[in-house]
């Protein structure tokens, strides 16, 4: 079972719960997310497997917990390597929010912590998506007016809170 820190709103850890349990009992626990950007300026993003929230919809291709007692950093670099191959890559911290919804399994009760990666590589998918894409900032500000479906709620949130352009015009 993978082990995760609960937290307060100030980031000060409480106590250390199953993953399960937190998602259980809606405990809030930290959580990175990462956009991933390339050298033209395009945003990589993958589609969720049926098996996972938000199935069939686009995401940010890096979101993970945070193990007890592993630092945001190292969290953020092993995610971007289970998740996309990633590895030696350049990036900073975007910010923080509170992110809390129900869903199916549960209720997502996560502190985001918000980076950019910028790297130019190809990414190698694991199980949790089954493809990826790269967007030109247009073309997300475009479809997530035409067609906000297509994109997973968590990244909506991401991008309403962290990247005000793409919801501006």
């Amino acid at each position: 079972m993978e082990k995760v820190d609960i937290v307060d709103e100030n980031l000060k850890i409480l106590s250390t719960v199953d993953k399960q349990e937190a998602h259980k009992k809606g405990l809030l626990h930290p959580t990175v997310i990462a956009e991933v950007i390339n050298s033209k300026g395009e945003w990589l993003l993958v589609k969720q497997a049926d098996r996972k929230q938000d199935p069939g919809q686009f995401v940010s291709p890096v979101g993970g917990h945070v193990s007890s007692a592993e630092n945001f950093e190292n969290a953020l670099k092993r995610e971007a390597m289970e998740e996309v191959g990633l590895k030696d890559f350049q990036y900073k911290l975007v910010g923080k929010r509170i992110y809390k919804r129900q869903w199916a399994k549960g209720i997502e009760n996560h502190y985001f912590i918000v980076y950019e990666i910028y790297s130019d590589a190809e990414p190698i998918l694991n199980d949790e998506s089954v493809e990826f894409k790269r967007f030109k900032p247009k073309e997300i500000k475009d479809l997530l007016k035409e067609n906000p479906k297509m994109f997973g709620y968590a990244f909506h949130f991401v991008v309403k809170n962290f990247y005000f352009s793409l919801f501006l015009g």
